[in-house]
Order: structure tokens, then C-alpha cells, then sequence
């Protein structure tokens, strides 16, 4: 059952079935591309675990690294041993292949969303899923990791952006987070609605959003280079300690500047090829807009990320970013 729950989601065919048992635990479906875990035997050093994928639709290699780890548990080469909640959050854009249908769902995660349409309701049902897990498995630790590929290429192909929340980050998730390959870890500047900040922000959660490298259609993902992160989600799923490593080995940035389109003749000032991180030097004119006007770097270079002249108006179009010497 566990390994064909992404194909049936993908095919509109979900199992008649809602529960059942596998070799070391048992399931439970929720609701379309929402279901829950329960192991057997619980760990002592579990966490409540949220593992999420395709909140865009065409991010692939997250639903092929989550397949990959319930097809293991399917088989019973590795051992359930904590609570997750397994999450395919847009499934028509994934059908579609699509980074969303109406609107960038992943902008929608606060509680008053008055919003309208498919993706602001799928929205509140996923909200709702989460809280109810958090609930039922409220004497665990809280972890969210929410899993993404990246339009672009990066000169960090792997990198994990930490949601800006009162809740602070342990120091075994950098060590965690190092030992499982992350090259990079940009800290927000501000409240920002996306999936992983509404666990950190709401349940107080250890929560990130994960970039594995970029966008491509499923099979052509470069999956050897996210055997470290699949390790990871298989130790947390087994309720043991992950490895850890230094976060030295990390490179850290935080967010000094929101790019945001304003008017319908917005432009990026640069190549659209341009990787995320690519450093820009004082002076340089990076966007023009009619309504903002253009934006010229300051005194202090700056790194881009996330660049998209493509967004809603309204809508963010590029992270600035400067290194820091903290993971925090």
C-alpha cells in the first residue's frame, strides 16, 4: 500500500481502503495526499514528524525521495518508530506538472486566510491536518520539514531556509542539518507564510524549508547527491538520533532585503539564468519598476535568491541576501 500511495494520488485514484497495518506500523489516510504513520513501538527519542513535498507541483525529487523511504518501510528494511505525517500538498499542480494552478499556495499558511479558490482551500485543509497531528502527538518534540526543489540553479544546490519565528533553532538541527549535506542556511528577516513557518509560527515546531537542488521532471532527478538527506528523514522516521557534523561546513546568509513586484513592467536587471547566490556588487541596479522605482544596491554587496520577475504583482520577486557568521 505505502509504495503506490503516491501513484494513486497522482492517478485520481485513491484507495478505498483509509487505514490499515504495515510490517511496523500502521496507516491512516486523511484526506487527499495527507497521511499519517503511527508506529508500533514508539522510540524513546521520537519526534512528531512532519515530512512535506510538492507544495509546487513541479518540485519532483522530494515526492521521489518520500516514495523511496515508504517503499522501505513498505518492504521492512527500516523500522517505523515515530509518528509522521506524510504530505502531498498541490496534487493537481503535480499532475499538471505546474508550479501551481491559480496561486503560489505556498503564501497561504495563516489562519485567517479569507482567500478564495483550490489552492487557499487546500491551504486550510493542510492547516487543519497539521494541528490535529501536532494534538494527537503533543508529548513529542514538533518537527516540520518541508521539502522543495528550486527553479533555478544554485551555487549551493542544497540549502535550507530557517522561517523568522520567536522560536529559535536548536543546535543538533544545524549538526543534523550539516551531516546530512545542506550546504547552505538563509535565516528570514520577517514573517513570511509559508508551510514550514506555519508549524514553527502556530506549534513551535523545528521547522525548515528545504531546496534539493532544482526543478525537473520525475526521473531526472539527481537522487545520489540526496542519499544524506534521505538518510536523515529515514533516522527521524525511526525515532533515533541523527548523525551529526559541524555547521561550520555550512555557509550561512540572512535576508536583508524583499524584492517585490509592483507594477506590470517589472524587470530584473540581470541574466534569468543567473544561479541563487550569485553575489552583486554596490552600485548594480538589479530591478526596474514604475511603481517602486529601480533598486540599486547599497554600500554592501548583496546575493540574490529565489529571483522570479514572473511573480504576481504584489509578490516577492527575489530574496537579497549578505552572509553572516552565525547560525543564528
Amino acid at each position: 500500500m505505502l509504495e503506490h500511495w503516491f501513484d494513486w494520488m497522482l492517478d485520481g485514484q485513491p484507495p478505498a481502503q483509509q487505514r490499515g497495518q504495515f510490517a511496523s506500523g500502521s496507516y491512516q489516510l486523511h484526506a487527499p495526499g495527507v497521511m499519517e504513520l503511527v508506529p508500533d513501538t514508539l522510540t524513546p527519542n521520537a519526534h512528531s514528524c512532519v515530512f512535506s513535498a510538492a507544495i509546487h507541483g513541479n518540485e519532483t525529487a522530494p515526492v521521489e525521495l518520500l516514495g523511496s523511504w515508504l517503499s522501505a518501510l513498505e518492504a521492512g528494511t527500516i523500522k517505523l518508530g515515530a509518528p509522521v505525517l506524510v504530505i502531498l500538498g498541490n496534487i493537481p499542480a503535480l499532475r499538471a506538472q505546474k508550479r501551481f494552478i491559480d496561486t503560489n499556495l505556498n503564501r497561504l499558511f495563516k489562519r485567517d486566510l479569507a482567500d478564495s479558490g483550490a489552492e487557499p482551500d487546500r491551504a486550510r485543509e493542510l492547516m487543519a491536518a497539521v494541528d490535529q497531528f501536532f494534538a494527537t502527538h503533543e508529548a513529542l518534540p514538533k518537527l516540520h520539514y518541508d521539502l522543495h526543489t528550486a527553479i533555478r540553479g544554485s551555487l549551493y544546490p542544497r540549502f535550507v531556509v530557517e522561517p523568522f519565528s520567536s522560536t529559535a533553532t536548536t543546535p543538533e538541527q544545524w549538526q543534523w542539518l550539516a551531516a546530512a549535506d545542506m550546504q547552505a542556511v538563509l535565516h528570514q528577516h520577517q514573517t513570511s507564510w509559508t508551510f514550514s513557518h506555519y508549524s514553527r509560527h502556530y506549534h513551535q515546531a523545528q521547522a525548515f524549508t528545504f531546496e534539493l537542488g532544482r526543478v525537473a521532471p520525475f526521473g531526472q532527478n539527481n537522487m545520489t547527491a540526496l542519499a544524506p538527506m534521505q538518510a536523515l528523514l529515514t533516522t527521524l522516521s525511526e525515532g533515533k538520533i541523527p548523525p551529526r557534523q559541524s555547521p561550520s561546513n555550512m555557509t550561512f546568509f540572512r535576508v536583508q532585503h524583499e524584492l517585490m513586484r509592483q507594477a506590470e513592467d517589472f524587470t530584473l536587471c540581470f541574466d534569468t539564468h543567473t544561479p541563487n547566490f550569485s553575489r552583486f556588487e554596490p552600485g548594480t541596479r538589479l530591478a526596474c519598476d514604475s511603481v517602486a522605482g529601480d533598486f540599486i544596491v547599497g554600500d554592501t554587496p548583496l546575493h540574490v535568491v529565489f529571483p522570479n520577475a514572473s511573480v504576481e504583482i504584489g509578490a516577492r520577486a527575489a530574496l537579497l541576501v549578505a552572509p553572516t557568521q552565525t547560525a543564528s
